[in-house]
Parts: structure tokens; sequence; C-alpha cells
């Protein structure tokens, strides 16, 4: 039990890959694999975390690689996304969720040189809800905008990936992602 919040944080840095690389293959196998693979993942995310708290077992390489594994994941995956559909995933969009992850990285191993460490904002959690929700959102409709499927599927899938709510997701969450990087910098909050 003392390894599985690790293990669980190395296999979600194992399954990023498997994503990008099942998306890049533009077939309806290889979108539903990236899905499920993108789940799985993010189901991990949740489970590593819990387990730790739980058996209080959180190690600093945990502290280190969890995050890691999150930027991976999360930002591989709407950097194939802005590849190969720019417009489910607007360049400008994933640099600003670049910016904010490269900015709050690079605040957290200058505060950790000084013997500190930044606490995980709350509203920091809600950010990585909201990027996940959009990324499996996105990921289930691709899968279902196949023309495998039928008529009706391939239209609400398509008109969910292009119509107002899924782009309203995206503003929601790129606001979130850039807010709660601001708040790091304005007030950061350290562990003791």
């Amino acid at each position: 039990m003392k390894h599985l919040p690790n293990a669980l944080t190395i296999a979600r840095m194992v399954l990023a890959p498997a994503v990008f690389v099942c998306l890049w293959q533009h077939t309806f196998t290889g979108n539903l694999l990236a899905l499920i693979f993108f789940v799985a993942a993010a189901i991990s995310d949740y489970w590593d975390g819990r387990f730790a708290r739980m058996h209080q077992t959180g190690t600093r390489l945990g502290q280190f690689l969890d995050p890691l594994a999150d930027k991976i994941l999360v930002l591989g995956t709407f950097i194939v996304l802005a590849w190969l559909y720019p417009r489910l995933a607007p360049w400008w969009a994933v640099a600003l969720i670049a910016l904010r992850d490269v900015g709050v990285t690079a605040l957290r191993s200058y505060v950790e040189s000084k013997g500190h460490s930044l606490r995980t904002l709350p509203l920091a959690k809600w950010k990585t809800t909201l990027q996940l929700t959009f990324l499996i959102s996105v990921l289930f409709f691709l899968t279902f905008k196949h023309p495998i499927m039928p008529a009706w599927v391939q239209e609400l899938s398509t008109w969910m990936l292009y119509g107002p709510i899924l782009f309203a997701l995206l503003i929601v969450l790129v606001a979130v992602t850039v807010g709660t990087g601001l708040l790091y910098f304005v007030k950061p909050e350290y562990n003791r």
C-alpha cells in the first residue's frame, strides 16, 4: 500500500503517450482507446492522492511526480488536439494553459530551493477538474463522430464538438487556469 500512490502516478505517465499515439491514428479504435486510456489516467489522478492521504504515505517523490504526471497528460493531450483539431483546442488556449503551468512550476521550484513548498490552492483542483472534463468530452465526441456510428450520433457529436457548449467550457477553463496561476504569484501560500 505504501508505494501504490507513486505506482498510480507512474502509470498515468505511461498512459499519457499511449493517449497521444492513439489519437494520432484518426481511427475509431484509436480514438476509443485514447478515451479509455485518458479516463483511466484521470481516475488514477484521483486515487493516487486519495490513497496517499488515507494511508499517510505521501512522499517528496510523489509530491514531485504527481503534478508532473498531470502536466504530461493534460498539456500533452491539449497539444495533440491543437495539432490535429485546432478548432477544438485553439493554439491561443493551449499557449495560455502552458504558460500558466510553466510559470507555476518555475515558482514552485524557486520556493523549494529556499527550503519551503508551495501549497496547492483548492481552486487549482477545480482547474484540473475542468481541464479533465473538457478533454474527456472532446475525446468522447471525437470517438462517436466517426462514420461507423449512426448518422444521428455523428451529427450530435459534431454539434457538441463545434457548438457553443464545449467552447464555453474551454473559455471558463482557460480563465480559471490563468486565474489560479496568477493567484500563486499574487498570494503564495507555503506549507510549514
